[in-house]
């Protein structure tokens, strides 16, 4: 194999045959293959994209580099939710406990933060003890035992993906929808699942800003799941604004854990029922979405969600007093208010500098061997739509220095927009499964 030729094929347009996409991955897992020709390779799809069998190569290939997640001879559901990312997008937190207090199995395997947006291992770390280094062992064991985790890529897990994931996220290369494709899909299949629901975040906020780009993002990964018998549909929910309040690790905690206690956001609460219903539905539990909506609350309002939640932090060696005494997280020893210059109605809140703003604050990572600050983010209430006055609150920064503090501020100015009207996107737009779309607004 040599590498610069297939880097300049796919460079020219070319394609590589499943055998060349097997002996690259096998090779970069090995690190037989260096980042920089990765890397090159990774940006020669991103300008020249992938052909079908390359991509259903590619992600074949991904998968095969480790083990996965065995439940063979175990009847209950299994099923995952995926989002590809966004600002302030927690659902992941709330919506597993509750799901899971259906009889449907969720084993999750998430991923860390991604260019401008979050990661869910991040937001699960800012949890004193939390482990999300479980073993294929203890993942299933824990599965079976009461029907949650939720962990990192172990070393068994698509080494490839792993190894490619933070690759992408520092090389300019995450906005890709073949890579997006394989990553995301690779890492569900090996969960061993009966069935997928996933979240394509659309706006400017989001990797794929188009929302026509985003139905070919989701009946990609849908042609994928449903290939490997597993049952997938898509959401299109909006990022051309953060989702709930709070963006940055702890303080996305705390705002999932008032959630699971029937005190979230409006928003985040919408598009996380959403997502669930579809994931009692895609399990078989529900075939009625207002009965599984109401399955759902049940589990919010008698606490059951919310006791789901803690049993699993105590599982993973997390302090599960945290979801009562928010003063075990983490905090930021320097909080300022960021207030409206002028009278008017806010017509932008722009994700990406909010996002660029937490990793500034040191919540994000611009290397792959970053640490990432838990305490640190932003409350923002502040909404397209809201009238607001001179003076009047959008904002709140927490940091750990005033200098750093001022960098967020700086963000700020150009993530919120005060004008005369807003026209914000629908929370979610579209329903996408193997029998096509459907709109729902």
């Amino acid at each position: 194999m040599h590498v610069p030729r297939l880097i300049e094929r796919k460079r020219d347009g070319g394609v590589l045959t499943p055998a060349e996409w097997r002996a690259v991955i096998e090779a970069y897992t090995a690190d037989q293959l260096p980042d920089y020709q990765m890397s090159a390779l990774a940006m020669a799809i991103v300008w020249r994209g992938l052909a079908a069998e390359e991509l259903a190569a590619l992600t074949e290939a991904m998968l095969r580099s480790g083990a996965s997640l065995d439940f063979s001879g175990w009847s209950t559901p299994r099923v995952d939710k995926h989002s590809i990312g966004g600002v302030g997008d927690k659902t992941s937190l709330l919506l597993a406990p509750m799901v899971a207090c259906c009889g449907v199995a969720v084993p999750m395997i998430s991923g860390r933060g991604l260019g401008h947006t979050g990661g869910t291992l991040d937001k699960l770390e800012a949890i004193p003890g939390f482990n999300t280094r479980l073993s294929l062992t203890q993942a299933i064991a824990q599965v079976k035992e009461f029907g949650l985790v939720m962990l990192g890529q172990t070393p068994e897990i698509c080494p490839a993906d792993k190894k490619l994931y933070a690759l992408r996220d520092v090389t300019g290369t995450v906005e890709s929808i073949p890579l997006i494709s394989a990553s995301i899909m690779s890492k569900k299949l090996a969960e061993g699942l009966t069935g997928l629901v996933l979240d394509i975040k659309t706006g400017s906020g989001a990797f794929i800003t188009d929302p026509e780009q985003s139905l070919v993002l989701a009946r990609t990964m849908i042609g994928i799941g449903e290939m490997h018998g597993c049952r997938t549909v898509a959401l299109l929910t909006a990022m051309d604004r953060p989702l709930g309040v709070a963006c940055g690790n702890a303080l996305e905690v705390i705002e999932s854990l008032e959630g699971l206690k029937g005190r979230g956001p409006a928003d985040l609460m919408e598009v996380t029922y959403a997502l669930a219903v579809e994931m009692l539905i895609v399990a078989g539990v529900d075939g009625d979405r207002a009965a599984a909506r109401a399955r759902l609350e049940e589990t919010v309002r008698s606490g059951r969600a919310l006791e789901m939640f803690a049993r699993m932090t105590a599982a993973q060696g997390g302090d599960a007093a945290a979801v009562e005494d928010y003063t075990r997280l983490p905090e930021a020893p320097v909080m300022e208010t960021y207030a409206a210059r002028r009278d008017g109605v806010v017509a932008e809140v722009r994700p990406r500098p909010i996002g660029h703003a937490i990793i500034a604050l040191g919540g994000g990572r611009s290397r792959t061997d970053d640490q990432v600050d838990p305490a640190v983010g932003l409350m923002v209430p502040a909404k397209p739509g809201d009238r607001v006055k001179a003076g009047d609150v959008l904002a709140v920064i927490h940091a750990r220095t005033s200098a750093a503090a001022l960098l967020a501020r700086a963000s700020l100015d150009e993530a919120i927009v005060i004008g005369e009207a807003a026209s914000p996107r629908p929370l979610v737009s579209h329903r996408v499964s193997g029998a096509g779309v459907e709109r729902l607004v």
